[in-house]
């Protein structure tokens, strides 16, 4: 029996065991956490046969399957509706140039991006996002802008931009610390940003977290239940719970996961929940609600965000605490200063 085929049985027994652990009917869910689709159908349908058996399924509103765009061909996409249950689909494409995959070593060229989108709206599939990466070597601002309006001509109703990240271990780091590949500057990563700003107010996306845009309506649900605390159930190497009061994760090792299903786990204390909500919250455009605070931090909270209510950085509502545009570029540090120790 092959790894992946070991990994679907443990991740099927991993939901059986745990079902229990959600008594209300699923809302949402999320095949990600890397790339589902390298997973043949009968592989993908067991799973779904698994979660159907033992949870209650009939109030899903939105299901995602993540992918990269190689993956998506219109015979594995047909494959994908005929499960009767993935509503969503969302494209790892990171850009539409050549250049740029090339230097994020990725598998997939600019016209298997293309054609990935259009093949999934074509399969039936209505609700689709991707990912691009901005601040790339060698990428300049007109060249970010050409990536964006590639957008303009496909049927895309959310996107995810992120600046990008270099990891440890990774050819794009030995890349850059042999000088074969100079990374962007912080200044051009800005300008980057900006000009993503507003070229999505142009084209009707709503920035609804500091990475995070979508056509009116669009936003998804699931990653939007993590940012406002509500408990969730993950399952499959290194994938969190969260219950409302306890942190779960699982063992990263695909092989220590398959073997022993190990975990570790984390009760949270008042100050950790409140400092995890502050850290998600100033991330969105909604920003802190104010009854989501405990009343013993409330004053805390009010006396200490006032220096970026003075700077402009947070707007103070009679609801909400809620970052500015510019305060959307200083969440992380916001967040530090308004933890509690």
């Amino acid at each position: 029996m092959g790894e992946k085929q070991q990994y679907v049985d443990a991740l099927c027994a991993e939901l059986r065991g745990r079902c229990a652990e959600q008594p209300h009917p699923l809302r949402t869910v999320y095949f990600g956490g890397g790339t589902p689709t390298i997973l043949s159908i009968a592989q993908l349908s067991a799973i779904v046969d698994t979660i159907r058996a033992h949870f209650d399924t009939s109030q899903i509103q939105e299901a995602t399957i993540e992918a990269n765009p190689e993956d998506l061909t219109p015979q594995f996409l047909s494959d994908l509706r005929s499960l009767h249950f993935f509503n969503r689909v969302s494209i790892g494409i990171q850009s539409f140039h050549d250049d740029d995959l090339r230097v994020l070593n990725r598998r997939h060229n600019a016209a298997q991006a293309q054609a990935a989108v259009i093949n999934a709206r074509q399969a039936g599939f209505d609700n689709i996002s991707i990912d691009l990466i901005y601040g790339l070597p060698g990428q300049d601002l007109e060249a970010w802008r050409h990536n964006l309006r590639q957008l303009e001509s496909l049927p895309v109703s959310h996107f995810s931009a992120y600046s990008l990240t270099v990891e440890d271990g990774t050819m794009l780091q030995r890349q850059i610390e042999l000088g074969k590949i100079v990374p962007a500057s912080e200044q051009m990563a800005l300008q980057h940003y900006y000009a993503l700003l507003s070229w999505a107010a142009a084209q009707g996306f709503e920035q609804y977290e500091i990475s995070n845009f979508c056509k009116p309506g669009m936003q998804s649900r699931h990653n939007s239940r993590y940012w406002d605390r509500t408990p969730y159930l993950g399952v499959g190497a290194a994938a969190h719970s969260f219950d409302g009061r306890c942190r779960r994760w699982n063992v990263a090792d695909v092989q220590r996961y398959i073997s022993n299903q190990e975990y570790d786990t984390e009760a949270l204390s008042p100050t950790d929940a409140f400092n995890e909500y502050i850290m998600t919250a100033l991330r969105t455009t909604a920003g802190i609600d104010k009854q989501m605070v405990p009343a013993e931090f409330k004053p805390f909270l009010q006396k200490a965000i006032g220096r970026f209510v003075a700077h402009k950085l947070i707007e103070d509502t009679p609801t909400h605490y809620r970052p500015t545009r510019e305060g959307l570029l200083h969440a992380d540090g916001m967040s530090a200063a308004l933890f509690l120790d």
